[in-house]
């Protein structure tokens, strides 16, 4: 069951955060404000806001990319494949990166509590 709760964290942070990342791409692409998810800016505000449109744009889109990783991990986990917790703890460092240059508050705390459910239940996954 835990694993479940792990892969469904994953899922989560997939699409709440990947799916808005497209928009807010588009956005800095066309010269727009990045839209507000939950009353909060999504993706602006952070240390990679100074880089300007454009290279927030790039890292917007790794960011999606991490998250589309993320949900693909949480597949894998759900089907208890030990793949999808290494895939799970491999994209941490880049995802950090981007926690940090977005100031998202949110996904760190789903990493942590994550990481650990995959980490006390290693032993279940083949």
């Amino acid at each position: 069951m835990a694993i479940r709760v792990a892969s469904i964290l994953l899922w989560f942070t997939a699409l709440g955060f990947g799916l808005p990342g497209l928009l807010a791409i588009r956005n800095l692409l066309t010269g727009r404000e990045v839209p507000i998810v939950m009353g909060f800016p999504a993706y602006g505000g952070g240390p990679f806001d100074r880089w300007g449109p454009r290279a927030s744009a790039v890292m917007v889109f790794v960011f999606v990319l991490v998250c589309a990783l993320e949900g693909l991990a949480g597949w894998l986990l759900w089907g208890g494949h030990r793949s999808g917790a290494v895939l799970a703890l491999a994209l941490l460092p880049v995802g950090a990166l981007c926690w940090w240059g977005f100031a998202l508050p949110i996904p760190p705390l789903l990493a942590v509590v994550r990481t650990a459910l995959v980490l006390l239940n290693w032993s279940d996954l083949r």
